[in-house]
């Protein structure tokens, strides 16, 4: 099974470069974060007609969650259980062959110190805590844009940023956290060095310069861990006409 991660930025916007990519990479299941629209404006039909079923959560202009799949996904949850009416909505989660896969848009934060880093800080609390249904025993995997780089090695200045948003120390250590559930890093059990980043500011030529930082994951518990065959970063879409600032993370299991 392949499975992708990708923030897209406007799933209106980045329609061409989405579908190009599906053609091309055919995952199984790909998890999107920032769709930018309702529901109702998710194009659904062009992804069914690349044999994918399409799970969305959408809110209208920000935020957004879908899990597109070949096979059939069941016990659809969208948001955290006790959300209230108006909630982001930044999470959705399906059973598809066997694995509870959770797709998270983790809140950017802003700036350290501000609301929206409260607010992001409180969110990755809750993430924390749905995982309590679960034991680490179980096939769960979550993905998305964490909006966080867990180290230094997945920041091109770690110096710059530290203390910066997206790389800050209670940021880290509230992602440790949820980590901490039973959780494997599927990229890092196949690469260790350094430079290797899914995001880039369309800003200062951060692409050119490689100034990226790896702040979308594919997390795993131990059976898919002991599972997972291949794990990249596909920067290819970040070159293209119009892209992403995110790139699709994938991996790859044999179960």
């Amino acid at each position: 099974m392949k499975i992708a991660t990708w923030n897209v930025n406007s799933i209106t916007a980045r329609l061409p470069v989405v579908t190009r990519w599906v053609e091309t990479a055919l995952p199984d299941v790909l998890c999107l974060q920032e769709l930018k629209c309702m529901d109702e404006k998710f194009p659904a039909e062009q992804f069914r007609e690349l044999g994918y079923n399409s799970e969305v959560f959408g809110q209208r202009t920000y935020n957004g969650v879908a899990i597109l799949s070949r096979n059939a996904a069941t016990n659809v949850q969208r948001g955290f259980p006790d959300d209230e009416a108006g909630a982001h909505s930044r999470l959705i989660a399906a059973t598809i062959e066997g694995v509870r896969v959770v797709n998270a848009y983790v809140p950017n934060g802003q700036s350290v110190g501000s609301d929206k880093y409260r607010f992001k800080l409180d969110w990755m609390q809750k993430l924390h805590r749905f995982f309590d249904v679960h034991k680490s025993g179980e096939p769960v995997l979550l993905c998305g844009d964490f909006n966080v780089a867990p180290e230094e090695r997945d920041v091109h200045d770690p110096t710059q940023w530290e203390g910066q948003i997206l790389f800050s120390k209670l940021e880290r250590a509230a992602l440790e956290q949820i980590k901490g559930w039973g959780f494997e890093d599927a990229f890092r059990l196949h690469t260790q060095d350094t430079g290797h980043y899914s995001w880039w500011d369309y800003r200062q030529g951060a692409f050119r310069r490689d100034a990226g930082l790896r702040i979308d994951h594919i997390w795993v518990s131990d059976p898919l861990a002991r599972s997972c065959k291949e794990s990249w970063i596909d920067r290819e879409p970040r070159t293209w006409e119009r892209p992403s600032d995110h790139t699709p993370v994938i991996g790859v299991f044999d179960f």
